[in-house]
């Protein structure tokens, strides 16, 4: 008995059966996660160490390259990445994709710790962290209250901040901006030199002054007592009252006698407003494993909260970005889209069936396998993101196509008189060979999938999953519930012109009769002409290369989503100040305040964020620009954006550069990234020159920068070493005495209301802002002697490159230009050819970012196309053991090919790795109609002894409608993706407009091109078969004389 006879005898078993699965699918619907991608593991470690006040030089020689050379010789590095800026350096290390990144953080945290004694005193200990896109910060928030500035900081790191850390799924809370408290000692230069007290005699004065000691303890018959020194600061007044030095006189040098000591805030490095207001910024990072809705949902909670519970310090918390909020937009869309193309596909079976209570057998296929997936997707822990609601999309023209195919059978067999539950078994058990066939077919180019690594691997992994599990689901549904629902309720409706239904239902059937007799006689002249649809096709295949050679069609890693926010990156000459560049910030500010389409914007003042690192940097600011939403404008991001920097350019020296925040949540990720690397940084300067001139010259490449580029002024103190050594006095000594003179020391604490804060001893800002100040400062040699940095120095004024890069240990520069109009590939094939012999002997370049994914992510996909090709073929072997049939099958994939690149032309789509899953996609796709054909011809030869010529025109005709219902129920199925304007439907439109033109390309030459391969091999294998074991011949003209023995009824 086979499950369909099972299904039909006991129907009982079949309704319990899904509606247990219904129900675990429902369950499972309501416990899985939002989020907008896939889990993602990145294969990178940063190390990012501080060196207060170093030039990019010195971070380089004594930073940078000791830990380069400590992490190179950890397993399965890729490459080094390094970058030496003023005050940090921070080294990106870049594994294979089958390294176990928590392996590899242990190993470069013992390989750093190794070396730590090497790095100079003054760094702060090297932060290690591996890289992931759960660093993006969810949400973005502006703080504000009445309290004083000071006050403020203090009471959000004391209460707000631990609250929010405390939220479930938190990883980490970041205070941007606002003035921290601190206590400075602001020493006078000519008060030093007039009481001969050097720099670091009051440093050591003042940390010695200021500790706590534990002192043992005392114990006597019944209590035990801890013996401490309390000897910390408590007051401004100790601190002024600080004995330096006691003169053989007997007077005594005071702190205030040199220094003004004053409660003060930590120099600026930053300015944070949210639309123009200043507030303190508040960034929540989620943990890796936490989902980023439910985490922003908690933590909007808990603002209102706070909110009301601070309300007497009129605290306000202003949600300035929410990251979630693109998240539920996009899926939200694709629920939509999803919801859309099932109405739709249910009217075109409607069309095709002419009956409701048909169509409704049909349907039931896509809601009882979309809900059961649900089930596959917990206990594959998969998410509800933009890859798997996609999939479910893309998937409902398919979920019916097995029971359209079954049912459709099942019909010709009650046409011909037979009752409803023989019908269903011999309809069923009839197409039921090629119903798996189709299948197994689909399921099948996605077993390629699974071995493609990295980020592509991660994508297309769940979606993948998520169309296996629907298709077999679709499969069993074809199997039992859709025979044993027809084996009842199916019926020949005689259609009336009575009703309006009716009369549509006759005319389309009238004309769909029509078009099956023209087919047919299409088919026969065709077979008779057999060159005219191999011509066509070669001919339509000639067109591709044309497509690319012309752009009509690009190349790139992701489509652009037009999310509504951008960043707006500014850097002002190099010789501007924090102050300065806050005032030209408040300038754009209004600008942008002015566009209507803007409906928050964040500055960050000093702020630039690289990618997945946030560094800064006194002459940058950073707009961070929210859109209203996409239904409400007419503009695009694109648009609004180069408005925006036309404005910027006409102000006097400023760099300017805006960059969409991409489809992984970050901005400054330019999509063309070249990296110029050799042994000497003068000629991989130069080199990185004629690359910046090459790209410009590239129409669509745009804001063109390096990453490296002088125009830093700096204050260079070049010293004699034979007058120090006359002096006895060391390089050491008169680097600690500037570092405290210009930056300060901050290693003491001072105790205020419960908490310690910075003691800063430096030079006061009058004597800071002037450069005379520094060739006047003295040191104090062992002896005691003051010795003015002047008499052993010469102190001039230069410029220093404002950052250094390396790659793999060699001197780099990386080239990054944003795209306008041309993908991102595109440029870089053009570059390409235009670079070649212009660099100088030594120096290379290669990709980085984008365009490097996407030719990796290509070269993988084209190998799992081949290999999807492989196991389509094989598996046809194996169902049909034959070699022929299933080759003759491979033949409908050349028309999808075509369409496909003919419709992403046609629509100006790029090539992306989401549209190349459709050209994998189609391989299954399409194969399944050449399925239907042959299927129908082996049976004609076979079962019916029909002449091949004769077979295969009545299989053209009887096949004609599945092939014409799944397919048209596939492409109207897309047709929501494909035109949809909702959040990041640009990303996906790719996708469906191959498989919408792959689809209806290859049904049309299917029809055609399928019949002649086979006719044609039939007549090659029979000249074969006959040269080495002679049997009758068969005539291909179509004649009664033909006979069924032919090759193609033998295991070839």
């Amino acid at each position: 008995m086979t499950i369909t006879e099972l299904s039909i005898k006991r129907p009982s078993l079949v309704i319990v059966l899904f509606t247990v699965l219904l129900l675990l699918g429902v369950y499972s619907y309501t416990t899985l996660q939002y989020e907008l991608l896939p889990k993602m593991n990145i294969p990178f470690v940063t190390v990012i160490t501080t060196y207060p006040g170093a030039a990019p030089e010195e971070i380089e020689a004594t930073v940078t390259k000791p830990i380069e050379d400590a992490v190179s010789g950890v397993d399965k590095v890729s490459s080094i990445t390094a970058t030496s800026q003023e005050g940090v350096s921070i080294v990106s290390i870049e594994f294979d994709q089958d390294a176990t990144i928590e392996f590899a953080l242990q190993d470069v945290q013992r390989k750093v710790g190794a070396i730590k004694a090497q790095l100079p005193s003054g760094i702060k200990d090297p932060v290690i962290n591996k890289i992931a896109f759960d660093e993006i910060p969810i949400l973005r928030l502006g703080a504000t209250s009445n309290l004083p500035p000071r006050d403020f900081y203090q009471f959000v790191l004391d209460n707000i901040k631990p609250k929010f850390s405390r939220v479930p799924g938190v990883a980490d809370v970041i205070l941007l901006g606002g003035e921290q408290r601190e206590v400075h000692v602001l020493l006078d230069p000519a008060k030093l030199r007039a009481y001969r007290v050097s720099l670091t005699q009051v440093q050591q004065a003042v940390a010695a002054a200021n500790l706590d000691f534990p002192a043992g303890k005392v114990t006597d018959d019944a209590t035990q007592f801890i013996v401490r020194l309390s000897g910390k600061f408590t007051s401004l007044d100790q601190v002024r009252d600080l004995v330096i030095q006691r003169l053989p006189q007997g007077q005594e040098i005071r702190i205030g006698d040199i220094a003004e000591v004053r409660q003060a805030s930590a120099e600026r490095t930053t300015y944070y407003r949210v639309n123009g207001k200043p507030s303190l910024g508040i960034y929540i990072l989620k943990q890796s494993e936490a989902n980023a809705v439910d985490v922003a949902a908690a933590v909007r909670k808990e603002i209102a909260q706070l909110e009301k519970q601070y309300a007497y310090a009129g605290l306000s918390l202003n949600i300035a970005q929410d990251a979630s909020r693109f998240t539920l937009d996009a899926v939200h869309a694709v629920q939509f889209d999803l919801g859309l193309a099932v109405l739709i596909v249910a009217a075109v079976m409607l069309l095709f069936l002419h009956s409701i209570r048909n169509s409704f057998i049909v349907m039931l296929a896509i809601p009882t396998s979309l809900v059961t997936t649900f089930i596959g997707m917990l206990a594959f822990g998969l998410t509800l993101n933009l890859m798997t609601l996609l999939g479910m999309s893309l998937v409902i023209g398919i979920l019916v196509d097995d029971s359209i195919v079954v049912l459709e059978n099942i019909y010709k067999h009650l046409e011909h008189g037979e009752d409803r539950v023989t019908a269903s078994i011999r309809g069923r058990n009839e197409i039921g060979f090629a119903a798996l066939a189709i299948t197994l077919v689909d399921v099948a180019v996605f077993l390629p999938l699974s071995l493609v690594s990295g980020i592509v691997g991660n994508i297309m992994r769940e979606f993948a999953l998520v169309v296996v599990t629907s298709t077999l689901l679709s499969l069993l549904v074809s199997f039992t519930l859709t025979p044993m629902l027809a084996s009842r309720f199916a019926r020949i409706e005689n259609l009336s012109r009575g009703s309006l239904l009716g009369r549509i239902a006759i005319a389309f059937e009238e004309w769909f009769s029509s078009m099956v007799e023209r087919y047919g006689a299409a088919l026969r002249w065709t077979l008779r002409r057999r060159w005219v649809p191999v011509a066509i096709t070669g001919a339509s295949f000639l067109v591709v290369p044309v497509l690319f050679a012309n752009g009509l069609i690009g190349f790139e890693f992701f489509t652009q989503a037009d999310r509504g926010e951008f960043a707006v990156t500014i850097e002002f000459p190099p010789s501007y100040s924090l102050q300065e560049t806050d005032r030209q910030a408040q300038r754009i500010e209004q600008f942008l305040f002015s566009i209507p389409e803007v409906e928050r914007v964040i500055t960050g003042v000093g702020v630039s964020n690289e990618g997945l690192i946030g560094q800064s940097s006194n002459n940058t600011v950073e707009f961070n620009v929210t859109l209203v939403p996409k239904n409400q404008r007419k503009r695009s991001t694109d648009e609004i954006g180069n408005i925006i920097k036309r404005e910027v350019f006409t102000i006097p020296g400023v760099k300017a550069r805006v960059n969409p925040v991409g489809i992984f949540g970050t901005a400054n990720m330019t999509p063309v990234q070249i990296v110029v690397s050799g042994t000497d940084r003068a000629l991989v300067d130069s080199a990185a020159g004629i690359v910046a001139k090459t790209l410009r010259g590239i129409q669509g490449a745009t804001d063109i920068r390096l990453s490296s580029e002088a125009g830093k002024p700096e204050l260079q103190i070049h010293v004699d070493r034979d007058k120090l050594a006359q002096f006895g006095l060391s390089i050491a000594e008169v680097g600690t005495a500037l570092r405290i003179a210009m930056q300060g020391n901050d290693e003491v604490k001072y105790r205020y209301q419960g908490n310690e804060y910075p003691l800063r001893v430096w030079l006061s800002e009058e004597a800071r802002s002037n450069p005379d100040v520094i060739a006047h400062l003295t040191v104090t040699n062992r002896t005691g002697q003051q010795i003015e940095i002047s008499q052993f120095a010469t102190v001039t004024l230069g410029t220093g490159p404002t950052k250094l890069q390396r790659r793999d240990r060699n001197p780099a520069v990386i080239v990054y230009a944003q795209t306008y109009g041309k993908a991102s590939g595109s440029i870089a094939n053009e570059f390409d050819r235009l670079i070649q012999g212009k660099l100088p002997i030594g120096v290379r370049y290669e990709y980085a970012g984008d365009v490097k994914n996407q030719r990796q992510g290509f070269g993988d996909l084209g190998i799992a196309m081949l290999g999807a090709i492989i196991f389509v073929y094989l598996i046809m072997v194996a169902l049909y053991d034959s070699y022929f049939y299933p080759f003759v099958n491979l033949f409908s994939v050349p028309g999808a090919v075509i369409g496909a690149f003919l419709a992403l032309a046609l629509s100006m789509k790029n090539l992306s790795i989401i549209a190349m899953l459709g050209l994998i996609m189609l391989i299954g796709l399409v194969t399944k109609n050449a399925i239907l054909l042959v299927d129908r011809t082996i049976a004609n030869i076979k079962e019916r002894g029909l002449p091949i010529h004769h077979a295969l025109v009545e299989a053209g005709e009887s096949r004609l409608r599945p092939i014409v219902m799944t397919t048209v129920a596939m492409v109207v199925g897309m047709l929501p993706i494909a035109l949809s304007n909702s959040p990041g439907s640009e990303w996906k439109a790719g996708l469906a407009w191959a498989l919408i033109g792959g689809l209806t390309s290859s049904m049309f030459l299917t029809l055609f091109l399928v019949p002649v391969v086979f006719s044609y091999l039939s007549q090659l294998f029979g000249s074969i078969r006959r040269r080495f074991r002679p049997a009758p011949a068969l005539s291909t003209n179509g004649t009664p004389t033909e006979q069924p023995q032919d090759v193609v009824t033998s295991d070839v």
